[in-house]
């Protein structure tokens, strides 16, 4: 049976790209499974990761056949919300590459990724009370810190599907591409989240992703970190050597 992700790893990215096209991508079973072992890898030996999906469409949402079958004990279990709150937790960048359908359970492992970049031909959205149920994997929270609550009001309650130009004048994706430059625009933000300081990377995700009432202690317990950091050192005596030149 063919791998629900196919996983490109190398040194600084792990590239993951969900692949079941005769399903459009439907996130099953199968495939948090998948997802949860690449979290794993990636708490283990931190880099930035990539999510994208095979054939034009990045995912059209959970799969259907087996959420009808799913019981209150199922939706208690939250199999994809914890699988997509530890894609949200993972320590370094994510960066989502979407094309085509990103509906549902799809839009909101989007929503859970830190920078979204998408294509012309994107339609994204939640069209779940649609089908009976509600977005229950992040969409109710997460979705109204990204374009706001009127926004996120509208999209959950219509089940209002967004084409790529209105996801981006809404901030929900930061940049649209062709859908042939679509996997090399994310790993052209890769490479620049690559030639950056890891520790400070991961740090100022830290603080970005932490609560309110976090702030600024957050900070300044992070950044009291990196001032006794070699790296940090390094780098800055290396800006002013340039600069001297």
């Amino acid at each position: 049976m063919p791998e629900p992700l196919l996983v490109d790893r190398r040194d600084d990215r792990v590239v993951v790209t969900l692949s079941r096209p005769e399903a459009r991508n439907a996130i099953d079973q199968e495939m948090i499974d998948a997802l949860h072992a690449v979290c794993g890898e990636l708490e283990t030996e931190p880099r930035t990761l990539i999510l994208c999906g095979a054939d034009g469409v990045f995912a059209s949402g959970a799969d259907i056949a087996q959420l009808r079958e799913r019981r209150a004990a199922d939706a208690r279990r939250g199999i994809n919300t914890h699988a997509f709150a530890r894609v949200r937790a993972l320590p370094m960048p994510v960066v989502a590459a979407l094309d085509g359908y990103a509906l549902g359970g799809g839009a909101e492992l989007a929503y859970a990724a830190d920078i979204r970049i998408g294509t012309p031909r994107l339609r994204i959205g939640n069209p779940e009370t649609g089908l009976g149920i509600i977005a229950a994997a992040g969409a109710t929270w997460r979705l109204p810190a990204i374009v706001g609550e009127a926004r996120a009001a509208e999209l959950l309650l219509t089940g209002r599907i967004l084409d790529g130009d209105t996801a981006l004048a809404w901030g929900l994706v930061s940049s649209l591409h062709d859908a042939d430059d679509l996997l090399p625009a994310a790993h052209a933000i890769a490479d620049r989240i690559a030639a950056n300081d890891p520790l400070a990377t991961r740090h100022t995700k830290t603080a970005l992703r932490a609560p309110a009432d976090a702030h600024p202690a957050i900070e300044l317990r992070l950044q009291a970190e990196l001032f006794e950091s070699p790296e940090k050192e390094r780098r800055m005596t290396a800006f002013l050597e340039r600069k001297r030149r």
